[in-house]
């Protein structure tokens, strides 16, 4: 590997010297012309000298470049061939050239005459911005580099060397021979050596060469900046590039998901034992032993060195992660030392038995261990055991406070390695998670961090200060307002916080690393973050749990009892607080997630006293709210009823106010209708033309007239009849009216002239995109008119064909009673059973003419 020397390009010119030499070789000569005299002699004796762009062959051709010029009012003149150079050359201005092209050999004439020659996206970029143009003494084609310090490491080519050195000196860019702490980026062909360790150390980017040419490929862009995350995350140099890794001591499912992981940081895998693998992964608490003996090339490392290069985002260095073998002379000394077949062993079994003992008694089933205080265990051979404290209260007690110092345990634990770390800045590679992502997860742990340190404290005075008479009680009613405050915020959002986390593991390879390289120290218990946050979701229904026990064991003329009493149905109503907040912002969630779904939803949707009550996917089977054929969704709220559509096109993208895209809406919105506008909902009868189907006659304020809604219920998961039913309790319960069942009534498809069997046939499928395709013809094919007519007489008594009247009587009585559509709702029989003899008639020959148009 060469190390980055002061190579010369064709020009004869250095390419790739360290600027900082060229810099300060500027800065003292600079020094030594300007400050020879007194600055009022040097203002008398300089010149004013005016810059002046020429514009290079090419470049004069292009108007945009010229209106540029004129706008940053730079004067300017042409230039066809490097032959006029010497005609332009005048002490009166300072010439900056524009050429177009950086390959063109002019512009290595114009180099060697030390020019300053600039690029057309310089001067746009000047001109858009108000500021003058750059002064540099190499060529400048763009800005796209400008600020960044560039060091190269692993370059063997000399000619490749010069030449991405040439291209980041073009764009604006600075490089240095050594790495330093200046240096903002380090350009790397392999993945070893000095400067690369260097680089990892101190979380310096560490790009491929890949990232220079395809930044020169966009020079041409005026806002493109080639640091940004975007870009520059594409070119990054992978952890795992130039490694082949193996797997020994892993599950199947786990070494699936780290081969997985290995070709996507860039490396690649074989198994354990091929002589090509450069490292050994292995999983330290199952494997004692190797199967075979190394090589001196082969990396033998811990499974902390996998995950800890995945999250750092870079190859970390091995010999920090070395695995040690478990039958190492020193080990094997220490077990011996321990051995039970020495001749004291009756006196070490015996110690040992006793140890166990002890640690049995002073357990707990948590992974944590417990922190009990040094004044609770006493030692049996210096101290005589007190009665008082060996009471049922007290060890109820002292398990109270052991389960509080456990859970306050687990608390630190997800604060310190985990929250704490996410929240870091100047990660290695970059935030981890998003602010928002880490808020997500974690919550108010800390505020319930707060709360429950308080209550420990409180329990361990009174553990060590124990008295029969100490109140426990008033411990949990001291801090039952700060529970009312702290729990619902995490136990509302914990599902979403476990979506998170579910979401962020897969989508993002640096957090899966930091939760399993976390998740594998002792602190944890081998227990998941998932597994840990759900312990406050648990912790208060324990405590009430152990406040009963410890009322069992409670003196009736104990103090404590009321008191524990009061505690017990303080933390209950806390929970009940709890699961109502729960349950209203589940609520509020529901009705966000409609907003979202249903595109051109009203705003008028979103309400404290609202919530969803069902959804329900139909189809429309007449001309309203959709035409027919339409999928339909109805989602029931408790006071309205949302009807939106299926959509039909969609066209682009949605982005949130973060700037996240999501998908498009699938549904597009109909009609928010009141429950309050319903006046009657129709059980349309079974029959083999018509299956799962149902209306709802409907009075909208606008109108003077019923309108009728008729559906098919798609989703077999809920029953019409229980639809129908929850339908008319909400419908009942918006129009303070008791009875739900007076506004069911049954009614015949074929007197709403209503069929579900053409729903899925071609033809009808046809006719429907006939329709959506012309008005007119769906006008000229309604029959909106005749199911109204057929309503009014389907909703008349049956008294008159019953007495043998003549039908035409019948049905001028008919229209006359129903002059106004509003005495539907004074109809007092809720079947609708018996049908007019003259009508089925009607019916009939209706059906007939509908079947021969369609």
């Amino acid at each position: 590997m060469a190390d980055n020397s002061v190579l010369t390009s064709s020009s004869g010119i250095s390419s790739l010297a360290d600027s900082s030499i060229f810099d300060s070789k500027v800065t003292e000569t600079c020094k030594e012309n300007l400050f020879i005299g007194p600055t009022s002699y040097v203002e008398e004796e300089m010149p004013q000298v005016e810059t002046r762009v020429i514009l290079v062959q090419e470049a004069g051709n292009q108007e945009e470049l010229i209106e540029a010029l004129k706008e940053i009012k730079m004067p300017f003149v042409k230039m066809e061939s490097v032959e006029e150079y010497e005609n332009l050359d005048s002490p009166e201005f300072e010439n900056v050239f524009i050429v177009m092209d950086f390959q063109d050999p002019v512009l290595n004439e114009l180099y060697k005459k030390n020019s300053r020659v600039i690029g057309p996206p310089v001067v746009l970029n000047c001109a858009q911005k108000g500021k003058p143009l750059p002064y540099l003494w190499r060529p400048l084609y763009c800005t796209s580099m400008m600020n960044l310090v560039l060091c190269f490491a692993g370059f063997r080519k000399k000619e490749e060397l010069v030449r991405l050195a040439t291209l980041v000196h073009h764009m604006g860019g600075l490089i240095r021979k050594d790495f330093n702490s200046k240096v903002t980026h380090l350009v790397a062909n392999c993945t070893q050596g000095e400067k690369f360790r260097i680089a990892v150390s101190l979380g310096t980017p560490i790009m491929k060469p890949e990232w220079i040419y395809k930044a020169w490929e966009r020079r041409n862009e005026l806002d493109f900046c080639a640091s940004v995350d975007d870009f520059r995350n594409e070119f990054k140099v992978p952890p795992f590039q130039d490694c082949i890794l193996s797997f020994l001591g892993f599950s199947d499912e786990e070494k699936t998901n780290m081969e997985e992981m290995t070709e996507m940081q860039g490396g690649s895998y074989l198994p354990v034992g091929d002589d090509r693998c450069t490292h050994l992964i292995i999983e330290e608490n199952i494997v004692k032993e190797l199967p075979f003996e190394p090589s001196k090339e082969l990396y033998v490392v811990k499974q902390e060195w996998f995950w800890g290069s995945i999250q750092m985002d870079a190859r970390a260095v091995e010999t920090m992660y070395l695995y040690e073998k478990a039958n190492t002379p020193e080990l094997k000394k220490s077990v011996s030392l321990l051995s039970l077949s020495t001749p004291n062993s009756n006196r070490k079994r015996r110690r040992l038995k006793e140890t166990l003992a002890q640690l049995s008694r002073e357990s707990d089933l948590s992974p944590f261990p417990p922190q009990t205080p040094k004044s609770c265990t006493k030692s049996p051979q210096n101290s005589t055991p007190v009665l008082s404290k060996q009471s049922a209260r007290w060890q109820v007690a002292k398990e109270l406070y052991q389960t509080e110092s456990n859970y306050v345990n687990i608390l630190t634990t997800i604060i310190q390695l985990f929250q704490v770390p996410l929240e870091e800045e100047g990660q290695r590679g970059g935030p981890i998670l998003a602010p928002e992502e880490i808020k997500t997860i974690f919550g108010s742990i800390p505020d319930i961090f707060d709360v429950h340190s308080k209550i420990k404290d409180d329990l361990e005075d009174l553990i060590v200060n124990w008295d029969e008479s100490r109140s426990i009680g008033d411990i949990f009613l001291k801090y039952s307002k700060d529970l009312v405050k702290t729990y619902p915020p995490f136990v509302n959002f914990f599902e979403m916080s476990k979506e998170t986390i579910i979401k962020c593991e897969k989508q993002k390879p640096r957090f899966h690393a930091f939760l399993k390289i976390n998740q594998a120290k002792p602190e944890c218990g081998r227990q998941s973050l998932v597994e840990l946050l759900i312990r406050p979701v648990q912790r208060l229904p324990s405590v009430v749990l152990l406040l009963n026990d410890l009322k069992k064991h409670t003196a009736e003329e104990n103090p404590d009892k009321s008191t524990l009493e009061n505690a017990i149905e303080s933390l209950r109503e806390v929970m009940t607080h709890i699961n109502e907040d729960k349950r209203k912002t589940e609520a509020q969630k529901q009705i966000f997630d409609v907003v979202y779904e249903v595109d051109g939803c009203p705003a008028n949707l979103l309400s404290s006293h609202r919530s969803l009550v069902q959804r329900v996917e139909t189809i429309s089977l007449g001309e309203h709210p959709c035409d027919r054929g339409e999928q339909v969704t109805l989602f029931l709220f408790n006071d309205c009823l949302e009807i939106a559509r299926k959509r039909h096109k969609v066209i682009g993208t949605f982005k949130s106010p973060h700037g996240h895209t999501r998908p498009p809406a699938p549904l597009k919105h109909v009609q928010l209708m009141p429950l309050s506008q319903i006046k009657k909902v129709l059980d349309i009868r079974e029959t083999e033309d018509c299956h799962n189907a149902f209306a709802l006659l409907v009075r909208p304020p606008t109108e003077q007239a019923n309108v009728l809604l008729s559906f098919q219920m798609t989703s077999e998961e809920l029953p019409k009849e229980n639809w129908l039913k929850m339908l008319c309790r909400h419908v009942a319960n918006t129009i303070c009216k008791a009875d739900t069942e007076n506004l069911i009534y049954t009614a015949d498809p074929e007197t709403l002239e209503v069929n579900t069997k053409d729903m899925d046939s071609t033809l009808s499928r046809a006719s429907r995109a006939i329709k959506k395709t012309s008005k007119k013809v769906t006008r000229a094919f309604s029959f909106s008119k005749t199911p109204r007519r057929a309503l009014r007489r389907t909703l008349m008594p049956s008294q008159s064909s019953v007495e043998g009247r003549s039908p035409h009587g019948s049905d001028k009585q008919a229209l006359s009673r129903l002059s106004s559509t509003s005495s539907l709702a004074g109809i007092p029989s809720p079947s609708l059973v018996s049908l007019p003899s003259f009508f089925e008639r009607r019916s009939y020959a209706l059906s007939r003419s509908t079947t021969h148009l369609i």
